[in-house]
């Protein structure tokens, strides 16, 4: 059966793949946040020194969330691009990214090992960057949907950067609880 899917036909083939992967990458990064106090819920975080350049702290969630419905749907428009060469590689390097994010936050506000935390981002940047080019090799579009990703990670690290510098010996400011807050 070689007929070509019509355009509503692709749509909604795009439209199934994101119902399941904007929430999905939504509901990840909810629970990598609420798996321990972060931001000002955070006590060892509020009495870091940081650098003049920290938003304040409803900017996070906000940027977050954005970022994540981007990655969702970024991830949804290669995923609906069957049988695009490369198709697999490049899901394979977003799962690496989101699992090296998901784990920045317990690294960062529950292990408080900062610098951990920015090797992550590293880490996490550089396999962001491969994504985006492999996505940009099956549908450009989910490579600008990466794009404010990119940024907004590459900003994260130089925060992480400048609270390790600005805070030495910041994993014992304050003891570490060690505990889970999930949900």
């Amino acid at each position: 059966m070689g007929a070509i899917a019509s355009k509503g036909q692709l749509r909604m083939s795009f439209l199934r793949w994101a119902i399941v992967t904007v929430p999905g990458v939504l509901l990840l990064g909810f629970a990598s946040g609420r798996s321990v106090p972060s931001g000002s819920e955070n006590g060892w975080y509020v009495a870091l020194t940081k650098p003049e350049l920290t938003p304040p702290g409803w900017v996070f969630p906000v940027a977050w969330t954005t970022l994540y419905i981007l990655l969702g749907l970024a991830l949804a428009v290669v995923l609906n691009a069957r049988g695009a060469r490369g198709r697999g590689v490049a899901v394979g390097l977003f799962a690496v990214q989101l699992a090296l994010n998901l784990a920045w936050t317990p690294t960062f506000f529950g292990a408080h090992r900062v610098t951990l935390a920015f090797a992550i981002i590293v880490a996490m940047l550089l396999a962001s960057i491969a994504t985006t080019f492999a996505f940009a090799r099956i549908r450009r579009v989910a490579a600008w949907l990466m794009l404010p990703y990119l940024v907004w990670i590459s900003f994260a690290g130089v925060l992480t950067w400048s609270i390790g510098r600005l805070n030495p010996g910041a994993d014992t400011l304050v003891p570490g609880a060690r505990t889970s807050q999930m949900l």
